[in-house]
């Protein structure tokens, strides 16, 4: 199994995720690795950490979720791998349950995500998203 992390999908990716069918709420595992040092596009020198500016868009993208009526879940660090090998772990984990495709796409799309995700820009080495149905084993 080949594992690329990426920051941003491609335009075509992003056709294929939201152009399929709508069936409902999911649950967007994200799987994160961050720079060592935040490198924002515009070239500002911070001093924060790749994990520190994630945490700038973390905390702010709690309102956009909400706007659209998905839900933060668990996150938390990375502490270990018991199972399968990776060249290197992911730094972190967090879970996010949206209702829709809709919704997830009227979240991504909207200024006032755009505004924050230069945060998550700047702090991503990069990540998987995988996208999960809820209750698949009776939950």
């Amino acid at each position: 199994m080949k594992v690329v992390n990426q920051v941003n999908p491609s335009p075509e990716r992003m056709q294929e995720f939201f152009g399929g069918k709508e069936d409902g709420a999911f649950v967007m595992v994200n799987l994160l690795k961050f720079k060592e040092k935040a490198e924002y596009p515009d070239g500002r020198e911070t001093g924060l950490s790749g994990a520190e500016a994630y945490a700038l868009y973390g905390a702010a993208v709690l309102e956009r979720l909400a706007a659209v009526g998905a839900k933060p879940g668990y996150s938390g660090p990375v502490t270990g791998l018991m199972l399968g090998e990776v060249e290197e772990n992911w730094d972190m984990i967090a879970l996010a349950e949206y209702p829709s495709l809709e919704a997830m796409k009227t979240m991504i799309m909207s200024p006032e995500y755009q505004a924050i995700s230069v945060h998550r820009t700047a702090g991503l080495q990069g990540q998987l998203n995988i996208k999960t149905k809820p209750g698949a084993l009776g939950n």
